[in-house]
């Protein structure tokens, strides 16, 4: 009996150690940029029938007015940022009452390993959020762009193909749910061995003026900004 109580505690201990050691979920996004674009979001005044571009550096790089040569369109991008630091910044968004919400967020939480359901909670719970607190507004769930493993930057977004496609269904099904209209530009930006197109970016993340043209075509081919 002793041997077998001293297996027990051995094989409990041993539990505890893996538990232990497996990693959390990274709930980090209060970066010194973040905190610096929200208080200048918050300081701008709201204005009627605003359309917002919503996400991370990807939409923060963007000069979104100019693109679509309208005054009412909002960036409300910020480099670095996942669906916990959107979540965290909703009300700002919202307290305007947009007339749309284009959002793209998620590539940083796949490159954090952050579980791919996890991701999709958080985004059930941003178009929760928006459908209660402004239910005329229209919500565009854009799909995680892809990446390329072919440039030396950002190595902790690449080869991660499998969860962006995971994440993209989820957000096609969730957006069908919810009353959402989902925006499928992922497979526009592939080449042929599935991956970001090269004539798109230069550092297989990001993409160049050439991917915003493309994507404003998009946009504008399925009459999303009218």
């Amino acid at each position: 009996m002793r041997l077998q109580s001293l297996w027990l505690l051995v094989l409990c201990i041993c539990m505890n150690q893996m538990v232990a050691a497996q990693p959390g979920v990274d709930t980090s996004y209060r970066t010194t940029y973040y905190e610096q674009k929200v208080t200048m979001f918050r300081l701008q005044p709201d204005s009627k029938d605003e359309i917002i571009f919503l996400g991370d550096s990807i939409t923060d790089i963007a000069e979104w007015a100019e693109i679509w040569r309208n005054r009412k369109v909002r960036n409300r991008g910020i480099s670095s940022d996942n669906t916990f630091g959107v979540l965290a910044r909703l009300d700002e968004v919202l307290s305007g009452k947009p007339r749309k919400i284009f959002i793209m967020i998620g590539i940083n939480d796949i490159a954090r390993n952050t579980p791919d359901t996890v991701i999709v909670a958080n985004y059930k719970k941003m178009l929760e959020r928006i459908k209660q607190t402004s239910p005329a507004t229209k919500v565009y769930v854009q799909s995680v762009l892809p990446t390329n493993s072919g440039f030396t930057e950002f190595i902790r977004h690449q080869n991660k193909d499998e969860h962006i496609r995971y994440v993209n269904q989820a957000l096609q099904n969730l957006a069908t749910s919810t009353g959402c209209t989902y925006v499928d530009l992922y497979s526009s930006f592939l080449d042929a061995t599935g991956k970001l197109d090269n004539r798109y970016t230069n550092d297989g993340l990001h993409i160049n003026g050439y991917g915003y043209a493309l994507w404003k075509q998009i946009l504008e081919a399925k009459g999303y900004m009218k």
